[in-house]
């Protein structure tokens, strides 16, 4: 008796124990089984596209058996032009020049500047990289003068609320001594105004979505070449990214659920008078790290 009462701390501890174990190995099967249940998770697709306007849109799953790629795409052979080390120099140089008089330009005229420019140049952002090839963009160019003024007033209204209560005293303040507020004059003088959406995800054939991997790097890089492409034209523009205005802006414009705003762009000549904030760039040495 005297022993039972001895070994009856021990015998407890191993039930205790045993029964650790036994829920331990239940709870994680349970986790097992939902993380199976749970989508795969892919970082390179935007999980923002709920902008308020998307209630009639269901949840449905991307196809991943099916992207609709071929898979046996041909290789052709590739053919580089190839520059001496001194052409090389001075084409690198010359193009730095080119872009390093790119200024965002807040004062666009209304002349008009040809369409096939337009269409140029925009074949020229077309050219980027994206993940998989899958090239998840949309180049919306308006240049209708009344659905210009009806973007220009959907920003307006926004950005006014941004520079009143969104932004914070520190950001309006840093933008102050570029003397830019929510007047968006240039929406409505701008001959184009283009604005680039972003595909989240695509459509197959089936109807299913398509995976657009990395859209949003794939399509800020069109946007950059964009920007040299304007530049190298004659043409200028300011980047603009008004908060709060894509899903107004995508409704306007009729484009699809899986579109997304990314940037948009007025696009013109400066007025005779038009003024930039006297700035200065960093120089090499502060951007570049030679390891």
């Amino acid at each position: 008796m005297a022993l039972f009462s001895s070994l009856t701390p021990v015998f407890t501890a191993i039930i205790c124990v045993l029964i650790g174990v036994i829920l331990k190995k239940k709870n994680g099967e349970r986790e097992k089984r939902e993380t199976k249940s749970k989508p795969l998770s892919h970082p390179w697709v935007d999980e923002d596209l709920k902008d308020g306007t998307d209630h009639q849109l269901e949840e449905e799953e991307v196809d991943e058996e099916q992207q609709g790629f071929d898979e046996n795409i041909a290789h052709v052979p590739f053919f580089a032009e190839r520059y001496s080390e001194a052409e090389m120099i001075k084409r690198s140089q010359e193009f730095y020049k080119l872009l390093n008089k790119r200024r965002s330009v807040r004062f666009l005229s209304d002349e008009p500047v040809p369409r096939e420019v337009i269409d140029n140049v925009i074949r020229t952002a077309g050219t980027s990289p994206s993940g998989a090839h899958t090239e998840p963009w949309t180049f919306v160019v308006v240049q209708d003068p009344d659905l210009k003024h009806k973007i220009r007033e959907i920003v307006e209204e926004e950005e006014e609320i941004n520079y009143k209560k969104r932004m914070g005293d520190r950001w309006v303040n840093d933008l102050k001594r570029l003397r830019t507020n929510w007047i968006k004059e240039y929406l409505d003088t701008a001959p184009y105004l283009i604005l680039i959406f972003k595909q989240v995800y695509g459509r197959l054939p089936n109807g299913k979505k398509k995976t657009h991997y990395y859209n949003e790097i794939s399509v800020s890089i069109a946007c950059g070449i964009l920007l040299a492409a304007l530049q190298n034209a004659g043409l200028y523009t300011v980047t603009s990214t008004p908060l709060n205005c894509g899903p107004h802006l995508r409704v306007l414009l009729q484009r699809p659920a899986n579109e997304k705003l990314l940037l948009l762009l007025p696009v013109g000549y400066p007025k005779k008078d038009a003024t930039v904030p006297a700035l200065t760039r960093k120089p090499l040495e502060d951007i570049m790290v030679v390891m």
